[in-house]
């Protein structure tokens, strides 16, 4: 699966990307964790890289046009690489970036199970890595210096507690899930989680892998509201796919009629939620992420001890905060 390029194709665009943007070459717990880490201090100004799992998504691009601000600001040079949800490619780049003298590198798995590999060779490397948004398995963590991210299972029960008051009586239900992302598992359980007593009054007549795109999960909503025409709600785990569950019900004349339940709070999600498209959504804070492990990032590289975990709080966002923040990410 390892594929190394060593193209000099590949070399210039890496040099290239270190001025732009993304190239695509290649269970609540509190806001801190307990463990430190620390590395050998190293002055700057430092060479800073971002591996998301892809760019194609506001979330993940927010957070570059973030990392990209802060390096600009501090005088430090910024690599963005995108594999398009592409494991084999996350894993040439993670190859290619242990040879590339970066002081620190900053990695959402396109996979949380698989990129140990990858991982393994930038820490080979002596180079600290910072694990951000979707962690990755406890078995690999070994490997990270620190993981920042929303608290995934906190947001979870969030939406999970707003639907047992909304339907004190129980529903019937489907979720569109994403199961090879931890994080996406991390929503799904706190979801469950907040439903709390009345949990067995809600009958899950679908849960299907929407694969966190709206292309993805408006076929497979479609075919849920036609096999369940009582269904009340669906919960999404993040706004791509609930704006395909809506996009589903729209076309079925059951906008309004069947609730939507998402995670996210992207520009979109808040507009859906100004029109009343979805019912209710927590947010993730990809900018709050990114600020996080840049400064985390400099205080290691610094000679500094830092958090091992660090899970940011989520908070239910109302109609007016739609509308104060709209076209924002948090």
């Amino acid at each position: 699966m390892k594929r190394k390029i060593v193209s000099l194709i590949l070399c210039a665009g890496l040099a290239v990307s270190m001025l732009a943007g993304c190239t695509t070459e290649s269970k609540i717990v509190d806001s801190e964790g307990d463990k430190k880490t620390e590395t050998e201090e190293k002055e700057g100004p430092y060479n800073f890289a971002f591996l998301p799992n892809t760019q194609n998504n506001t979330f993940q691009s927010s957070m570059n046009d973030k990392f990209q601000e802060l390096c600009e600001d501090a005088g430090y040079k910024y690599t963005c690489l995108d594999p398009d949800y592409d494991l084999n490619t996350q894993l040439s780049q993670l190859s290619d970036s242990a040879n590339q003298g970066f002081d620190a590198v900053f990695v959402i798995p396109v996979d949380s199970a698989g990129i140990r590999q990858g991982l393994q060779e930038l820490n080979d490397a002596g180079i600290p890595v910072i694990n951000v948004d979707t962690a990755v398995i406890e078995d690999d963590r070994d490997l990270v210096e620190s993981i920042i991210a929303t608290n995934a299972y906190q947001a979870g029960v969030l939406v999970g507690e707003q639907m047992a008051k909304d339907y004190p009586d129980g529903a019937k239900i489907a979720i569109l899930d994403f199961p090879s992302n931890e994080s996406c598992v991390d929503r799904v359980n706190g979801f469950l989680e907040g439903l709390g007593d009345n949990k067995d009054k809600f009958d899950i007549v679908a849960q299907q892998d929407g694969k966190a795109a709206l292309d993805e999960s408006m076929p497979i909503a479609e075919d849920i509201i036609q096999a369940n025409s009582d269904l009340d709600a669906f919960f999404c785990i993040n706004d791509p796919s609930s704006l395909g569950a809506a996009a589903a019900l729209k076309a079925a004349g059951l906008t309004g009629k069947v609730g939507v339940y998402s995670i996210d709070a992207s520009p979109d999600g808040k507009a859906a939620m100004v029109d009343g498209t979805f019912t209710c959504v927590a947010a993730q804070v990809p900018v709050q992420i990114a600020e996080t492990a840049f400064e985390k990032a400099v205080e290691l590289l610094q000679g500094k001890e830092i958090e091992k975990e660090i899970w940011l709080d989520s908070h239910l966002v109302t109609v007016d905060e739609a509308k104060k923040t709209e076209g924002q990410w948090q």
